[in-house]
């Protein structure tokens, strides 16, 4: 029988257990970590978690959101470096987020060229963009493997490119946001191949060995939204392509308080499909029922943000309710 806090393999991270903080936004300074992130994750691994990974963290210099993390350039190694030092001080884990933000705007977007893949407005923001073009998906891809690489050198475990909740990745996916007629738009196919593309860069800059993971949404909640098949479409892909691990979330307003679990149906046809780790984020607080689908499906992990905003030591409490 397989529990919680088994200890177990992901290409060459061991994990404490299958427990993973889930991305959500922080506070940094001008992008670079600071005193009250580092704060913050040091109760996070003192509270037991196997693995964290970071809120999202920019990898263009175009994108200047001041209190989003940022590793477009070496100017912030130092407070990676510190960060990953001191999260592996606990034997946990750090997977560092790494995110195009497009017209999902998180700031101030005065001077800042907004692309996405057509020229639609926003429905979150209300921000119209710019369509991006051909050189500008080139250059975006080699951003997030050259951050890619920074993230390897300065001690990260892994990498997790973010393809959900909106950002361009997701844009590209999402029939919605993309009218686009070249390479890029129309098919599944074609729409998939910015998340395809922008994997194989990191994958070819940062070699085998280093964990490269995706987040990615099985619904949007608006009419146009992505459809399941093909997430499964891409699922697919990534697996074949060496994909270490793909964490599940989506539309999560939608749940009520006591709901839990969100995303079990989709995360489970995804895991049956495909001979990868899945991770199932959003509404994960319950032991039993964690405990039931770890053992009853393919998922092997489980992503809480909230939750663990709340009670950072939240994991040492079940680990005591467990044993």
């Amino acid at each position: 029988m397989r529990n919680l806090f088994d200890v177990t393999q992901l290409g060459r991270m061991t994990l404490k257990n299958r427990f993973i903080r889930a991305a959500i936004g922080e506070k940094a300074t001008q992008g670079q970590v600071n005193d009250y992130m580092l704060d913050l994750y040091k109760n996070l691994a003192q509270g037991g978690v196997g693995t964290v990974i970071t809120g999202f963290t920019l990898v263009d210099e175009t994108e200047k959101y001041p209190h989003m993390m940022a590793f477009y350039d070496d100017s912030f190694y130092d407070g990676h470096k510190k960060l990953t030092n001191l999260v592996h001080k606990y034997n946990t884990n750090i997977i560092l987020q790494l995110v195009y933000v497009g017209s999902y705007v998180m700031g101030d977007p005065t001077g800042i060229p907004i692309l996405a893949p057509s020229v639609v407005e926003n429905l979150n923001t209300k921000v119209i963009p710019q369509e991006i073009t051909i050189e500008q998906i080139k250059n975006i891809q080699s951003k997030f493997a050259e951050a890619a690489l920074r993230a390897k050198n300065a001690g990260y475990d892994g990498i997790e490119i973010h393809a959900a909740h909106g950002f361009l990745l997701s844009q590209f996916m999402t029939p919605y946001y993309n009218h686009r007629k070249d390479l890029y738009g129309g098919s599944v196919q074609n729409r998939a191949r910015m998340a395809l593309e922008t994997y194989e860069i990191i994958r070819k800059a940062v070699g085998n060995d280093f964990s490269v993971w995706i987040k990615i949404n099985v619904n949007d909640g608006f009419e146009g939204e992505v459809s399941l098949n093909d997430v499964l479409y891409l699922c697919r892909e990534l697996t074949q392509k060496g994909i270490n691990a793909i964490e599940i979330s989506g539309f999560f307003s939608k749940f009520s308080n006591d709901s839990t679990s969100f995303f079990r149906k989709e995360a489970e046809q995804i895991a049956a499909e495909n001979d990868t780790a899945v991770i199932l984020t959003g509404g994960n607080t319950d032991i039993k029922e964690m405990t039931e689908i770890v053992n009853n499906t393919k998922i092997k992990y489980f992503g809480m943000a909230r939750a663990l905003m709340k009670e950072p030591d939240l994991i040492n409490k079940f680990q005591k309710e467990f044993i």
